[in-house]
């Protein structure tokens, strides 16, 4: 069975797609890897890089062609400093050369050393190839498939699970709802504990609490950048930055009485709490985060860039409205639930957009908020998955049609809708009893599966569909 972690489920990364640009990057760095590792990488004289099917069509708004430039030189996206990637990629335009792993200089021209491609690979829509001329003059080559939330397969199978020949066993391995359900009534405790006890399995408790506060650190930046960063996204669509202004008027006299992201969180908390301000709130904080991921920021996947917005909204909803006195144990029960769930549809559906819409990524994330925000609002664990279903079921079916290749319209909009979704059904499941439900949340997942395979391959991440065609670039 497939162990999957929740900091696999939440990485650090760069935007705008964890799929279309974190994905290819982490590929980029694992071929070089390899290279090394078969003792070829002092004798690569020449790159090619092919890229195939949905990381093609989306491929430049998605900065698919960044992504493997920046990987390829060496570069890691949990710590580059965002002010080098531009810098990195024109000087490799401007001189000719890439600096390959951070080592070698080799000639590179991006305009012909990377060949995008139509034509889509039979395991997955999102399909990458390295190719490296030796000074033999041999060729050798690679191709990995980006499945979405940044995890990267060799060969994948069509059903978008990871296919692994070996992987650690979790105490508590967890396939399905039912399954974590059943964890939860025999060790008579809370989802978070099970998958706190899955964790140690890997990490110490100082890792794990590490590793949760560089994931909530990134997420408030990345909330706290957003909303004090005023003008217009790149990449064409002259989309206007709303969660500035957003943020300006909610907290009015008090605007900028700040110095921190955690003294902004606190001065939000004495702001007006009457139900439109919340919901400005929630969408602000979701806005905000994918201004960010659209214009190459860091973000964390959760469970990809193009809903990254959702979960550390929802977060910051029950932090600054619902409770005060919240410390970083809630924090990482709440990322904990969120984690367990979203690896839940990993293994029983897919979080890639290339392969089942929307609904993979905006449902995903919207689900899996709701059942963390259900455990924290004292929720048990049947009413935890009643929410996580609830938000996926109204999600299913939701289409991937980003105008231009561009994670921005519709795609930044939908992060608010998400966390609206997600509150609302944790609050339908606390309010009722699970017993009276109708669809297990095992049954939605098999449903997003199947609505997936069904779906017309022009609504899966390739702007060939809805308003990808609907609006022009040049309407904008």
């Amino acid at each position: 069975m497939e162990c999957i972690s929740v900091f696999d489920m939440l990485k650090i990364g760069i935007g705008p797609s964890s799929s279309h640009t974190l994905g290819p990057w982490r590929a980029a760095e694992r071929w070089i890897k390899e290279l090394k590792s078969a003792h070829l990488f002092e004798e690569v004289d020449k790159i090619d890089v092919h890229i195939y099917g949905s990381l093609s069509l989306t491929g430049k708004g998605h900065a698919t062609d960044y992504a493997v430039m920046l990987g390829l030189s060496g570069e890691d996206p949990v710590e580059v400093p965002i002010e080098n990637i531009h810098t990195t990629v024109q000087q490799i335009q401007e001189q000719k050369t890439i600096n390959f792993g951070g080592e070698r200089n080799l000639p590179f021209v991006p305009e012909t050393n990377i060949h995008f491609h139509k034509k889509f690979l039979e395991f997955h829509a999102n399909g990458i190839k390295f190719e490296a001329q030796l000074k033999s003059g041999i060729k050798k080559s690679n191709t990995y498939y980006s499945i979405g939330g940044g995890f990267v397969v060799v060969k994948e199978r069509k059903n978008a699970k990871q296919k692994i020949a070996n992987f650690h066993s979790f105490p508590f391995p967890i396939e399905n709802g039912k399954q974590l359900l059943q964890y939860c009534t025999e060790q008579n405790t809370s989802i978070s504990k099970i998958v706190l006890k899955n964790e140690l399995s890997l990490n110490s408790k100082s890792e794990i609490d590490h590793k949760t506060r560089e994931v909530w650190k990134t997420m408030l930046q990345c909330m706290y950048t957003g909303c004090h960063t005023q003008g217009k996204l790149p990449g064409g669509l002259n989309v206007h930055r709303r969660a500035f202004d957003i943020n300006k008027n909610l907290l009015g006299v008090n605007f900028e009485s700040y110095s921190s992201p955690e003294e902004w969180l606190n001065t939000i908390r004495n702001t007006e709490v009457k139900f439109r301000q919340i919901l400005k709130w929630v969408s602000c904080f979701a806005l905000a985060v994918n201004e960010v991921n659209a214009s190459l920021g860091r973000v964390v996947t959760a469970p990809t860039n193009g809903s990254a917005g959702v979960i550390p909204a929802v977060l910051m909803y029950y932090l600054v409205i619902e409770n005060h006195k919240a410390d970083f144990e809630d924090i990482q029960q709440f990322l904990f639930v969120a984690g367990e769930i979203g690896s839940i549809f990993k293994k029983g559906a897919t979080i890639s957009a290339a392969m089942g819409g929307c609904q993979a990524e905006i449902g995903v994330s919207s689900a899996m908020a709701a059942g963390a925000l259900t455990e924290l609002l004292g929720g048990t664990p049947e009413q935890v998955l009643m929410a996580a279903e609830i938000a996926m079921e109204h999600h299913l079916g939701l289409t991937c049609d980003p105008i231009g290749g561009l994670v921005q319209i519709p795609c930044i909009e939908r992060n608010s809708m998400g966390a609206i979704k997600a509150i609302n059904a944790a609050e339908l499941s606390l309010g009722s009893d699970p017993q009276d439900a109708k669809v297990p949340l095992d049954k939605v997942v098999e449903t997003m599966w199947a609505t997936a395979k069904d779906m017309s391959s022009k609504y899966k991440e390739t702007s060939e569909g809805g308003l990808a065609v609907g609006i022009n670039m040049s309407d904008c």
